[in-house]
């Protein structure tokens, strides 16, 4: 079983005993949480939002994954809650100008001090690392230590000036007990929000009809009622031409208009008091009447009609 060739062997390699539980590097989680985004593990890069539960991610990979959402992604659980685009809010964060990032590490032989972050607070100045907490609001998009908000009690914004409240602030990479409250907060907020749908649907079909109610009852009522001027005007016109209308209605039953009577003998044009050039006009007249032998058999040709 071997130990030949003078070996001794020790307890603890032959006892086995409970095995260690391995530690995470603090320095190490801080900076996958402040520096990577939580969906793709890819490096921040904006423009960068936040959901309601206070993780960090790229826009871009937050709209891959609303676009393509395939249940083979192992780090599609982090973003299970983000149902559309509207539960992240694109953050306005403050650059730091102590931060160099990778332009003085050409050769790659530079410390990196895990201490810098790439942004800070507005108001305080303190480095976003992790070391701190920070927190943004949803109304605005503005990033702030925990500490200047405590310091400086507002309900404005100390960037922007939008008023908020305190449900709109947010915890940055929170505890375990923070993602709890934010998660209710989140359950309640959207509950909320599907009881307002709801309450806005029939209100919505009640105002469609009735507009069409009010419009049928609003003829009948334009008809009877009326101002006074018009229908005081409207009764003197009808005093004033009665008797228009009984002419027509005596013209109506009689016959049309101008013609005389049946029984009434017909006035001949010789036997008026008219000129004689009035007379001339009409067939009846001597003038117009010719003797036999001037007048042509209907067959034959006569220069008469030319």
């Amino acid at each position: 079983m071997g130990c030949d060739g003078g070996t001794i062997p020790k307890r603890h390699e032959l006892v086995k005993g409970p095995k260690k539980v391995e530690k995470v590097d603090k320095d190490a989680e801080l900076v996958a949480q402040w520096n990577y985004c939580a969906l793709s593990q890819e490096i921040l890069r904006r423009p960068i939002v936040a959901c309601e539960l206070g993780r960090l991610y790229n826009k871009d990979a937050v709209i891959e994954f609303l676009l393509d959402k395939s249940s083979g992604k192992a780090l599609g659980k982090a973003a299970a809650h983000i149902k559309s685009i509207k539960n992240v809010t694109e953050l306005r964060l403050s650059d730091n100008p102590a931060w160099e990032g990778d332009k003085g590490n050409t050769k790659g032989d530079k410390h990196d001090d895990l201490q810098r972050a790439r942004f800070i607070c507005p108001v305080v100045g303190l480095e976003m690392n992790g070391r701190h907490r920070f927190c943004f609001l949803r109304c605005c998009g503005c990033v702030f230590s925990e500490r200047a908000l405590k310091e400086i009690k507002a309900e404005v914004c100390h960037t922007c000036g939008a008023a908020f409240q305190e449900d709109d602030v947010t915890v940055l990479n929170g505890t375990k007990e923070d993602v709890e409250m934010l998660k209710s907060r989140m359950e309640e907020r959207r509950l909320r929000a599907r009881l307002g749908k709801k309450v806005k649907k029939p209100k919505a079909a009640e105002s469609v009809s009735k507009p069409d109610v009010s419009e049928e009852s609003a003829g009948p009522s334009k008809i009877k009622v009326g101002k006074p001027e018009e229908t005081s005007l409207d009764s003197r016109e009808k005093k004033i031409n009665p008797a228009p209308k009984s002419a027509a209605a005596n013209a109506s039953s009689s016959g049309k208009a101008g013609k005389p009577p049946c029984g009434a003998p017909k006035r001949s044009i010789a036997a008026s008091e008219e000129s004689e050039a009035y007379k001339s006009l009409f067939t009846s007249h001597s003038s117009a009447k010719r003797p036999k032998e001037e007048s042509a058999h209907w067959v034959t040709h006569t220069s008469y009609c030319f």
